[in-house]
């Protein structure tokens, strides 16, 4: 199985490109949902949401829809004294309904494969045992048979990326290290990855079919690797994402 989405729905900049003018900021989640079927949310990442906020997501959406979350700063970023228990509970209506798809574990450049990080990652699980959970490294010196056979053995995902081509980034490499593939699409857009005055900028980019064709094959062999794939757009700017899934499905041959 495949599933598509974007990574985050809630842009201003979508009205218009994505959503009808008239479309009140409270239905656009179901709105998404009638064209998607999962979706990556990126809110948990900077706080962590009150069970109500969750169960009106679950409320809004299809019975077969699911939630991707970014794990809470302090569990990847902070990394102190983690509250698992605090994240698990906000989240709490998504793993009760059944519609948590994964949480993803994005770390930052700084988080290098040291022994005391890669003790990390055992804490990692063990707090969030029970649930799916994909790793997105940052740093490329991850990139390694060591990392593959450690995430394999937790039973940890490796978000797979797209993005410039520049030094220190992330390759384009499509693996599975558990049942869960995850693959996310950053764009391309090298000029303004450092350098930019908005944060937008960086992820304001359209694809080109040649681009997303170098994929399909990858994410067939990811769907042959595992039980579900999930494949989310980041390049939201103006509504590119949707477009990048759109064609995607395309050219995979893919219905939602």
């Amino acid at each position: 199985m495949i599933r598509f989405g974007t990574s985050g729905f809630s842009y201003d900049d979508w009205v218009g490109p994505v959503y009808p003018a008239d479309l009140p900021r409270r239905e656009w989640l179901a709105h998404y949902a009638k064209e998607f079927n999962s979706v990556e949310l990126n809110v948990t990442f900077y706080r962590v949401p009150g069970q109500k906020t969750v169960a009106g997501w679950v409320e809004r959406t299809p019975p077969e829809f699911t939630f991707s979350v970014k794990a809470n700063r302090e569990l990847t970023h902070e990394r102190g004294a983690p509250d698992f228990p605090g994240f698990r509970a906000g989240i709490g209506p998504l793993i009760d309904s059944g519609k948590l798809a994964c949480i993803l574990a994005q770390f930052p450049h700084s988080f290098h494969p040291s022994a005391e990080n890669r003790l990390y990652l055992e804490q990692l699980r063990e707090g969030l045992a029970g649930l799916p959970v994909v790793v997105e490294f940052r740093d490329r010196a991850w990139v390694t048979d060591q990392t593959f056979a450690q995430l394999s053995d937790l039973g940890l995902g490796y978000c797979s990326v797209d993005e410039p081509n520049l030094h220190g980034l992330m390759p384009a490499l499509a693996t599975a290290t558990g049942p869960l593939a995850y693959v996310r699409f950053h764009g391309r857009n090298a000029d303004k990855w450092w350098e930019h005055e908005h944060a937008w900028e960086r992820y304001d980019y359209t694809y080109s079919d040649a681009e997303l064709g170098e994929w399909v094959p990858k994410i067939r062999g990811l769907e042959a690797e595992s039980e579900v794939v999930l494949v989310y757009a980041n390049n939201h700017y103006r509504g590119q994402s949707v477009e990048t899934i759109r064609k995607l499905r395309e050219l995979l041959g893919a219905a939602r």
